[in-house]
């Protein structure tokens, strides 16, 4: 048992190289799949990615059940990760070819011809991103993107955005100001005594 447990059955060089290689694949598909795949997993996409897990497992671990050699790929997996990630931070040349660039979806007001299509983002996904940003349908929206995560940012027009507390502070001290003139002007008025 012990000997199962600790003994790895293939070479570790050829798990590492597996673990890379199918980690590479993966990351590939999803960026052929495009970012609308990120922008919210639904059931489907779920599904997919319980599937897809299985699928590559034997691809990773090959002929080796041994504790040890899935701790060699699950180490392996957390460094690749780590250093592509750290990589993306530090290159932005990298992270445009890896990730991709934000898309436009929301111009003034209006739908970007086509871009919905091409994300393959349904139109319920985009109104209820512009309420949840607190907009209540497109024509607030001056613009809204998807950003290579997967992010749908909106940015609504100016009319229609929320007061901020510098907003409010800049209120407050008009009504006080407008409160000094009047408690002027009515003692002016006041006949005198």
């Amino acid at each position: 048992m012990w000997h199962d447990l600790v003994v790895v059955q293939i070479p570790i060089v050829e798990k590492i190289l597996r673990t890379i290689a199918v980690y590479v694949l993966i990351l590939v598909l999803f960026r052929l799949a495009g970012k609308r795949g990120l922008a919210g997993l639904n059931t489907f996409d779920i599904v997919v990615v319980f599937l897809l897990s299985n699928v590559v497992q034997n691809a990773i671990i090959g002929n080796d059940n041994s504790l040890l050699g899935g701790a060699i790929g699950a180490v392996t997996l957390i460094a690749v990760n780590a250093g592509v990630t750290r990589w993306l931070a530090r290159d932005p040349r990298a992270a445009r070819i890896l990730e991709g660039a934000p898309t436009t979806v929301v111009r003034d007001g209006r739908l970007v011809p086509g871009a919905l299509r091409e994300l393959a983002l349904r139109p319920s996904e985009l109104e209820h991103a512009i309420r949840v940003q607190n907009g209540d349908n497109v024509s607030d929206v001056a613009r809204a993107r998807l950003e290579p995560d997967g992010q749908l940012l909106v940015t609504l027009r100016e009319a229609e955005r929320s007061a901020t507390k510098g907003d409010v502070d800049e209120l407050r001290e008009r009504l006080a100001a407008i409160e000094r003139l009047l408690t002027a002007l009515a003692e002016e008025r006041r006949p005198p005594r």
